[in-house]
């Protein structure tokens, strides 16, 4: 009989320092459980032999929208498939009226948890979804405007969810923000520094005021 491994064991075994999962034939991850140990560097031996870490969760992005943004984010599922990305469209579906908050926390929650690595918010402007995102511990929400923006997001900002304003932005603005956005890499070095100095702040300031 197959035996699922959840992400709750795999962070048990974290928590314990396990840095080796050992599995059967018979075993199975979830997909969280993937990610998780994608994140944090376990090694997976199955059998006896060593097997390199999952590779997909570099290919999942979650994306949403409020009403303003329906439109737009149909185009942008669509130039993400053709890039290879595993989409989740978590809606809005129609252009009946949504509120952002609930849009922009589902997306954060799950960027949050792991279960992708990026997420992308569209709304009117860009703006509120953003500062809603970045309530989260370890969310790091960019509106980007322009290409410039974009790259500078991911590089010196490791951001991990792109906010786009709707009403701001052409469609070929959006994919080609989109695309540098998600091809960008995070630069480290000095840039590490600051974020580990914004990383302080949230451990020091979080839930206390």
């Amino acid at each position: 009989m197959k035996r699922a491994i959840t992400e709750y064991e795999i962070l048990n075994l974290l928590k314990n320092g396990i840095k080796e999962l050992h599995l059967t034939k018979d075993d199975v991850l979830t997909p969280l459980a993937i990610d998780r140990i994608k994140r944090s560097g376990m090694l997976i031996i199955k059998e006896g032999i060593k097997e390199s870490q999952p590779t997909d969760y570099k290919n999942k992005i979650a994306i949403g929208s409020d009403h303003t943004g329906v439109i737009a984010k149909k185009v942008l599922v669509e130039f993400l498939k053709t890039k290879k990305f595993e989409v989740t469209d978590i809606g809005t579906y129609s252009e009946e009226s949504v509120d952002y908050p609930d849009i922009a926390t589902n997306i954060a929650v799950r960027v949050k948890g792991g279960e992708v690595e990026f997420g992308i918010i569209i709304d009117a402007t860009g703006i509120p979804s953003a500062i809603t995102a970045n309530k989260f511990k370890g969310i790091r929400a960019a509106t980007c405007y322009n290409e410039f923006s974009a790259k500078s997001a991911r590089e010196h900002n490791n951001a991990n969810i792109l906010v786009l304003g709707a009403k701001s932005l052409g469609e070929e603005t959006l994919k080609s923000i989109t695309d540098v956005f998600l091809s960008s890499k995070f630069l480290g070095d000095r840039h590490q520094r600051r974020l580990d100095k914004i990383k302080a702040i949230e451990e020091k300031f979080f839930n206390k005021s």
